[in-house]
């Protein structure tokens, strides 16, 4: 039996954009394993609306989302799938046809394609679908069936089981019980609002105590086998989970470690009060773990977490933030370096200053923009045919400036690109 899902769904439709944001990022802290955003809208604005939407989420929860919307042609599934989402979710009752679900599951690979299919006594009289549309969506190429309203019965545990699908179901948990669902074999997890606001990294120990299959935090190396100080601490080094930039360092004894693991929420032994201590419990700026790994000699945690807010008491980003000793040195971290130079240009976007080349291709416009990109590319191919390498690294680092301008001009920044590459790893 497969690790099964617990997944937060969300109901966008109506709903302020700033508050499916927030309800998105508190279904991750509290321990969802996926989203379901979805927003089945037949008016074309408002899908227009409803992709940027599921883009920023996407872009701010690293758990997987399922984005669903109306669906008419094609380019409708491919904008669902551009938002970054893991699977693009249309709605069986109301597809003209499966034209563009076939051309999406061949562009894109049948995993990436769900279908909704309503399997209440009042919309459907077989509770799931005919053997006949069942083998119409496999031959279209459709991977992932979710099932909503099911009336769980005997005879229909068995059916799910027998589906050429993968299969998640969509239920409000008021009248079944989620374990029935995440007993059945060839059920992949469950989508539900019922834990919404509620603590799911607790939830699913309980349900994991009682048979459950759940992705849980669990240590491989008990704290037994740290080697503490006389105190029976250890210290712990924090870094941003994104950047790798140090953010602090504290210690754990046994009890505060169990807690981070158990609750997913970094806590801490305070030496000076002599208690165990939540991070971002009286401030906000909660630290929720992303990896915890123990160095060569077991006597030192480097936690990598996701920082709400700061994590210095002072305001600062890190609480190293005072310079001792410094070398000059060049950064060659190819992010970083990145990172800089798309900072440096947006603020040219922003603040003009005077004989800047990248003003100069600002005020121009697109066109020129796209005209030097066009330019640098021909470059790149000419250089590459010479067996001078140094000259092709110059005309690659020109181009990686023009592709900079040119996401600045169309708003997108490298967190975009990274995500995109990372969900095509």
């Amino acid at each position: 039996m497969s690790v099964k899902k617990i997944i937060g769904y969300i109901n966008a439709e109506n709903e302020l954009e700033e508050r499916v944001i927030e309800r998105a990022a508190d279904y991750e802290r509290n321990g969802a394993d996926g989203l379901y955003l979805y927003n089945f809208t037949m008016v074309e604005k408002e899908r227009e609306a409803f992709y940027e939407l599921a883009r920023q989420v996407v872009k701010q929860c690293d758990i997987p989302v399922m984005a669903g919307c109306y669906v008419e042609r094609f380019e409708d599934v491919k904008k669902m799938l551009y938002t970054g989402a893991e699977k693009a979710v249309m709605e069986y009752s109301k597809l003209k046809g499966l034209e563009a679900v076939t051309e999406a599951s061949k562009r894109f690979g049948k995993e990436k394609i769900a279908i909704l299919f309503d399997a209440s006594p009042e919309v459907s009289e077989h509770a799931l679908p005919e053997e006949s549309a069942i083998l119409e969506l496999k031959d279209a190429g459709v991977g992932n069936l979710i099932l909503k309203h099911v009336n769980l019965t005997e005879r229909i545990m068995e059916e799910i089981n027998h589906l050429p699908f993968t299969v998640y179901i969509r239920d409000s948990l008021m009248r079944n019980d989620i374990t029935s669902f995440l007993s059945i074999d060839g059920v992949e997890g469950v989508a539900t609002d019922y834990y919404e606001g509620k603590d799911i990294i607790k939830i699913k120990r309980i349900l994991k105590e009682e048979g459950a299959k759940l992705d849980t935090f669990e240590s491989k190396i008990s704290f037994s086998q740290f080697k503490t100080d006389q105190n029976g601490l250890v210290p712990v080094i924090v870094q941003d989970y994104k950047t790798a930039e140090v953010l602090m360092l504290a210690y754990m004894n046994e009890e505060a470690f169990e807690m981070t693991v158990n609750t997913g929420k970094m806590t801490y032994f305070s030496r000076s009060r002599q208690s165990l201590w939540v991070k971002g419990e009286t401030s906000g700026h909660y630290q929720y773990v992303k990896s915890l790994k123990l160095d060569c000699d077991n006597d030192t945690i480097l936690a990598k977490v996701a920082q709400v807010g700061v994590a210095c008491h002072t305001g600062a980003k890190s609480c190293f933030f005072q310079d001792l000793v410094t070398r000059k040195q060049k950064e060659t971290n190819a992010y970083s370096v990145l990172t800089e130079l798309y900072d440096v240009i947006m603020d040219r976007k922003v603040n003009k200053k005077e004989g800047s080349y990248t003003n100069y291709l600002f005020e121009k416009g697109i066109d020129k923009i796209l005209k030097k990109c066009g330019e640098e590319a021909a470059e790149i191919i000419i250089a590459a045919k010479n067996p001078d390498k140094e000259e092709l690294k110059y005309e690659i680092a020109d181009f990686l400036y023009h592709m900079l301008v040119l996401m600045a001009e169309k708003g997108l920044d490298l967190d975009d690109i990274m995500l995109e590459l990372a969900n095509r790893r």
